[in-house]
């Protein structure tokens, strides 16, 4: 019999009470009265979406803040606290949860666009364990299905608050939380150790691109991007309507999780009456993106060369120029293009540039043929790291199923029947 299981004939050998969570405490929300001006020169650190989406325990170590008053009455995050984030563009994706498992010794306030959960009875869970439970497939499954919208989906706090969980005794908890963060920690290390030899490939790629493009002491002149081209903004469509068949598009963020530097096909769809009031990449355009979560997500670029057009997402610019494609496209990655854009881009709570901050961007403009030939270099040199590196995130995301599917065994729980009581 494993330790689980002695604790389980221990401790609840008839199962474990289930309670809505309006039973267990209550929600609260994030900042409210804000405007954009409070997010500069703040006195306050404050938990943001990101935050909350990425970390199954919050963050503290924040370096961004917000203006409050004295004696101003916003809700503070305390030790214990679970937060979420209030809406997406999939149901899927509402209600990600944090846990504050840090004590902290600042006041502490969370983004608008998320919530908290508070337990009355604190002594019911450690922080610790409901950083797991809360991030369950069953329960997500739960939260899953109090979203609901059409281009964005919000979370009902009614709904919310029927959201039913477990509530085993401490001692099993404890047990759990060692046995999951003793996996998380070697699983931590193995996807560092992956993730580390990805980072070195991309690190040496970076480099030979860096060196391609520094033409110092060259005759080669150097143009603002406003001279060769002209930027089309697209408009909003939502991931939502996206389809499987249809007319080629691109979403936004699809931008960093699948295209590179040039396609020929696009990912995804839309139906022809929708894209039919949308905007476009020509083939030959290089699409830009425009807006995101930080400065870094700016300035993306990938070559459209398929044989038709693509519908355009309103977080990206289609560059219609006179030079190679994928010489464009290739420049956009380095670090000389991302040092010219980084003073014109504006950062709130999302980050974005406009049309007249990129065209601003100068690019050395060599011969065609000077072009096609870095285009060369670098396309073989890009194939070859990601033919080397593709199978490394294949395997983390593997490894991240298999604790998934770990952690579901660990946090089922059978419900104590009405005879037991």
């Amino acid at each position: 019999m494993s330790r689980i299981e002695e604790l389980i004939e221990q401790f609840c050998p008839n199962g474990v009470e289930f309670k809505e969570l309006g039973e267990l405490g209550y929600l609260y929300g994030g900042l409210s009265g804000k405007s954009k001006n409070d997010f500069q020169d703040g006195n306050a650190r404050f938990v943001t979406y990101k935050n909350v989406y990425s970390n199954i325990a919050t963050k503290t170590d924040i370096d961004i803040f917000v203006k409050i008053a004295e004696n101003e009455k916003q809700n503070k995050v305390e030790y214990g606290d679970v937060l979420f984030t209030g809406s997406s563009e999939t149901p899927d994706e509402c209600g990600m949860s944090s846990v504050l498992t840090e004590k902290i010794n600042e006041p502490l306030y969370l983004n608008s666009f998320c919530f908290g959960f508070r337990l009355w009875n604190k002594d019911l869970f450690l922080p610790d364990f409901i950083k797991y439970l809360f991030r369950d497939t069953i329960i997500r499954k739960q939260i899953g299905q109090t979203a609901s919208g059409v281009t964005r989906f919000n979370v009902s706090k009614k709904r919310f608050a029927k959201v039913v969980i477990p509530i085993p005794p401490i001692p099993l908890q404890q047990k759990i939380v060692t046995i999951l963060d003793k996996y998380c920690q070697l699983e931590a290390k193995l996807e560092a150790e992956l993730e580390a030899e990805l980072e070195r490939r991309k690190l040496q790629y970076d480099f030979y691109r860096n060196e391609l493009f520094n033409f110092e002491g060259k005759e080669v002149e150097w143009k603002p991007l406003g001279e060769i081209g002209k930027f089309i903004r697209g408009k909003r469509f939502v991931k939502n309507d996206i389809v499987s068949e249809g007319v080629p598009c691109i979403h936004y963020g699809e931008m960093y999780t699948h295209y590179k530097i040039w396609a020929k096909e696009s990912k995804s769809f839309l139906e022809p009456a929708l894209a039919a009031k949308l905007r476009v990449a020509n083939p030959g355009d290089v699409i830009i993106v425009a807006a995101g979560e930080t400065v870094e997500d700016i300035g993306m670029g990938v070559a459209w060369l398929g044989e038709s057009n693509v519908v355009i997402h309103d977080a990206c610019f289609a560059f219609s120029h006179n030079q190679e494609p994928k010489y464009i496209s290739h420049f956009l990655q380095t670090d000389l293009f991302h040092s010219q854009i980084n003073r014109n881009i504006s950062s709130a709570k999302i980050s974005s540039i406009n049309a007249s901050g990129l065209s601003k961007a100068k690019i050395p403009i060599p011969p065609i043929k000077v072009q096609q030939e870095i285009v060369r270099v670098l396309d073989k040199f890009n194939t070859l790291v990601n033919k080397l590196s593709v199978g490394l995130p294949a395997e983390i995301k593997a490894r991240r199923k298999q604790y998934e599917y770990y952690r579901g065994k660990l946090l089922s729980f059978k419900m104590i029947s009405k005879a037991n009581e």
